[in-house]
């Protein structure tokens, strides 16, 4: 690997925009990298120039290596360390290896043109992620900034937000910021129609008046999922997750997935949060896969049967067993991975699961609750409650 590389932010203002800081490190440069497009907004000159093959991340590594010992410049789009390739180059070589010019980014200039205060809106990246990871940020008086993979994602995200009752949010779209070709296009997303230049960013103010209230804190409600039955119901969810103790960037094991509730209240949590979810029905997993799309979140579906499809997976923090608790070596096989610090939590509504949760209470210790849900229903003309199944939930910290 090289001992330094230098990474020079650069906007849709090309080489007039760039500092003379950054200017002389393209000029220096004896091999330069970057897009097409970044590559032609710089100046031609002897430095062997590399536009960025797909997939870069399989092939960043081998390039960099190839060219060691040479003066290297990265291009990149805006701040290179805010969704850009600075990071991963970090990653790679070290923070002492890379040189970071930073330009403002497409974040900042859009929130100046819109007059927003950076700290107070949401940035979502769709650059290279389904529009569906919008999902969780739809909340009312939500302001975000979404990054777009294209001339197409602003339709995509108009059609988004007024599946979810949201059409009357103010919707801005800002094509190539800070050049001279700069264009803002304001309306509401019911009423966008235009046509959107590729290089692009999206600034929505959320507004949906009578729209359903679909927050990241958990107990969403049961309409919410598609489900056979297979569903850790609403109340019960929401106690399950505060013993699970989300924690951002940790990783949770959903054993015995089912509707996928717990993996996907998990995953709303905070976008660097992870989950895998068991399942051994080829059918609930295809519906967890759904289930987890529609509300915005992305969930490694493993289908297989524990305890034998554990095997391989990555250490978690936390593990849920919503089914198959029963099966011989589930419970061990899950607390044997578990991380040092890391959360069990098992639900139970049969007397065999019951029985095997107070040995293993017996021998762990934790913490044993036995939640039981009534629902008010009409009985005649009148209203009567009727009970649900109850659940134990033991819960132990490892």
């Amino acid at each position: 690997m090289p001992e330094s590389v230098t990474v020079v932010g650069i906007g849709a203002d090309g080489w007039e925009g760039l500092s003379p800081a950054a200017q002389e490190a393209v000029r220096s440069a004896e091999v330069l990298m970057g897009s097409v497009r970044q590559l032609g907004l710089v100046p031609e000159d002897t430095a062997e120039r590399i536009s960025w093959p797909s997939p870069l991340s399989e092939s960043l590594p081998g390039l960099l290596a190839e060219h060691q010992g040479s003066r290297i410049c990265v291009l990149a789009s805006g701040d290179p360390t805010f969704h850009g390739i600075g990071t991963t180059l970090t990653r790679l070589l070290g923070a002492e290896a890379v040189r970071v010019i930073p330009h403002p980014s497409s974040v900042s200039l859009a929130c100046s043109r819109l007059g927003w205060p950076q700290d107070q809106v949401q940035v979502v990246s769709l650059v290279g992620y389904p529009v569906e990871l919008v999902h969780p940020h739809i909340q009312p008086g939500r302001r975000l900034v979404i990054l777009s993979w294209g001339a197409h994602t602003p339709a995509e995200v108009a059609e988004l937000l007024i599946a979810r009752g949201y059409g009357d949010s103010e919707f801005t779209v800002l094509e190539q910021l800070g050049s001279t070709n700069e264009v803002v296009k304001k309306t509401v997303a019911k009423d966008w129609t235009n046509t959107a230049d590729p290089l692009n960013v999206i600034g929505v103010l959320c507004r949906g008046e009578g729209a359903e209230l679909l927050p990241t804190t958990p107990g969403l409600p049961d309409s919410a999922y598609e489900s056979d039955g297979q569903l850790t119901k609403r109340e019960v969810r929401a106690v399950t997750l505060s013993r699970l103790a989300p924690v951002p960037g940790q990783l949770l094991w959903d054993v015995g997935g089912g509707a996928g509730s717990i993996a996907i209240e998990w995953l709303r949590h905070h976008p660097s949060c992870r989950a895998v979810a068991i399942e051994r029905d080829p059918d609930r997993a295809k519906r967890l896969d759904r289930n987890a799309a529609t509300l915005g979140v992305a969930v490694r579906t493993v289908v297989g049967e524990a305890p034998s499809a554990l095997k391989d997976l990555e250490a978690p923090d936390a593990v849920f067993v919503g089914g198959g608790a029963t099966v011989p070596g589930v419970i061990e096989s899950c607390w044997d991975a578990l991380r040092p610090g890391g959360r069990l939590v098992v639900n139970g509504v049969t007397l065999e699961t019951e029985a095997l949760i107070a040995n293993w209470y017996a021998e762990l210790g934790g913490d044993l609750v036995r939640l039981s849900v009534q629902r008010a229903s009409p009985v005649g003309g009148m209203t009567g409650w009727r009970p649900a199944m109850p659940v134990t939930i033991w819960s132990v910290t490892k």
